[in-house]
């Protein structure tokens, strides 16, 4: 369908710029028989249907992401998405206030954690050692 292949590649094309060219051409290069429909569906349904909304900005979608990714404890997820608040225009202080928020609705030990990552990961970035 047209639908899906627009979608497609709106979503592929904001990916890109969230994420960078490296991760998205390793998770597609990584992607076998197994996953290569879930690779799609990431494109299509998360990038292409929600990322692509006129509504938030990037900088609003990625607080919003940081935010239910480290309440929720997906601490890879959540790496990633502090790593690419490079290209959404979430400052550290927005991480900051995001993670307060996580500490009050979510619980401590979740913003403590996600503070964790998210030092090592600015520190990484800082050294320019990330991954």
């Amino acid at each position: 369908m047209a639908d899906d292949d627009t979608r497609y590649e709106a979503g592929m094309a904001i990916r890109r710029k969230v994420l960078g060219d490296v991760h998205v051409d390793r998770a597609g290069a990584q992607a076998g028989d197994l996953d290569r429909d879930f690779q799609t569906f990431i494109a299509e349904g998360v990038w292409g249907s929600v990322w692509t909304r006129p509504h938030f900005s990037l900088r609003e979608r990625s607080i919003v992401t940081i935010a239910l990714l480290a309440a929720l404890g997906h601490d890879d997820e959540f790496a990633l998405h502090i790593r690419a608040t490079r290209n959404t225009g979430a400052t550290v202080d927005d991480v900051r206030e995001t993670l307060l928020h996580v500490a009050a609705y979510a619980g401590v030990p979740a913003a403590n954690h996600a503070f964790k990552i998210a030092r090592t990961v600015y520190a990484e970035i800082a050294d320019g050692a990330e991954r």
